[in-house]
């Protein structure tokens, strides 16, 4: 399912197989969260774009249309018409951006629903029949993101509970990839490895994590919340000597490009991240050299394609001018060539650092690039 194809330091060049398909790593997920991506693109547009794994949002799809509505037109894949492979979230994350709405216990979380105020509540077992009807190839535990700062004693509480949460994923994971109308019963499961910013406790979870079985993948989750990247990059650190070699390795949530370089030189071999379909929502899109506002006013006359030579839709039959005068004028089109020509730099990104991995140039990429697509030009 997962193959460690060749190694340079610790950055790794993999191949991971489900039932969707293979997908060559490291890899960026691109992020439909109610199985679309916002800014107008469809699935057809993701393989335009050459995405390799899409992921969708396990709470806000249990929330609108319903899991079981997803389950009985066939899963997300039929649903969306998306054929490549999907990993859903675990509604964990949520436990964390919906504080003011929650409440943990051992048994779960009670949430109140941000659209309609109902009260949902969600456990392992929960997540897990969730994500069985969502029919994702990966499906994530269920765990608690704690927030940043959080002090060691309630860090160590949630990330005990956290651990008591995965072998409670695990047992209903299996429980229903074996039922007669699972809608996918090759789905994946990867654990969450959590402790917030201390190293002991990543690294003690990260040791409990390896002791059990039953999952296919390891995401360091819990990051990406307001921490630096100093913090961060020390985090993963820290924690990368003892997660399973023969296991693929996701950081949720990020991030940047520099972020994800600096992450896969550490070890890590999955991504995700709102950020550049966001971002371009808002003009900031980017290149080779750094990121542009595209809604400035030097753009007014500009002629060019936002990157020379980009075989994104936008780059290829749009001006830098003509962009900005759709955003300047509230008009969708903006956004849905923006979005595309951010998923597709993105997407490329991972195919030039695949590249420089298999051709034993990784180091001089990391010190080419890492610095150069933090700038602003």
């Amino acid at each position: 399912m997962f193959k460690v194809l060749k190694t340079n330091g610790r950055a790794r060049r993999g191949e991971f197989t489900c039932p969707h398909g293979t997908a060559q790593t490291p890899v960026f997920m691109n992020v439909g969260t109610q199985a679309a991506i916002k800014g107008g693109l469809s699935a057809q547009d993701l393989e335009t774009l050459e995405c390799q794994i899409e992921l969708s949002n396990t709470y806000h799809l249990h929330v609108r249309p319903g899991d079981e509505v997803v389950k009985a037109m066939g899963g997300l894949h039929k649903f969306m018409n998306w054929h490549g492979p999907i990993l859903t979230d675990s509604g964990g994350f949520q436990v964390f951006s919906l504080a003011k709405l929650r409440n943990i216990k051992e048994e779960g979380v009670t949430f109140h629903s941000h659209v309609d105020g109902r009260k949902i509540f969600m456990g392992p077992e929960e997540s897990m029949t969730i994500q069985s009807n969502l029919g994702s190839d990966i499906a994530m535990a269920f765990d608690e993101c704690v927030a940043n700062p959080s002090t060691h004693e309630y860090v160590e509480k949630s990330v005990q509970r956290t651990q008591r949460w995965l072998e409670r994923c695990i047992k209903k994971h299996r429980e229903l990839n074996e039922a007669a109308d699972c809608v996918n019963p090759g789905q994946m499961l990867f654990a969450i490895n959590q402790g917030g910013v201390y190293p002991d406790l990543r690294i003690w979870h990260a040791k409990q994590i390896a002791e059990i079985d039953g999952y296919d993948g390891v995401a360091i989750g819990g990051l990406a919340v307001g921490e630096s990247h100093e913090t961060m990059y020390s985090v993963i650190d820290a924690v990368e000597p003892y997660l399973p070699a023969d296991k693929p390795r996701y950081l949720m949530g990020v991030g940047t490009p520099s972020n994800i370089i600096e992450a896969v030189a550490r070890g890590v071999d999955f991504f995700d991240c709102v950020m550049p379909a966001r971002n371009a929502r808002h003009g900031k899109l980017y290149t080779w050299e750094g990121t542009i506002n595209i809604k400035n006013e030097k753009y007014k006359l500009d002629d060019r394609p936002i990157e020379e030579g980009c075989q994104c839709p936008a780059c290829r039959n749009h001006s830098r001018a003509y962009l900005r005068h759709l955003f300047k004028a509230d008009e969708m089109l903006a956004m849905r060539l923006a979005v595309s020509h951010n998923l597709w730099f993105y997407n490329h990104l991972m195919e030039e650092i695949r590249r420089a991995l298999d051709e034993d140039r990784f180091d001089a990429f990391r010190a080419e690039y890492s610095e150069k697509l933090s700038r602003r030009l």
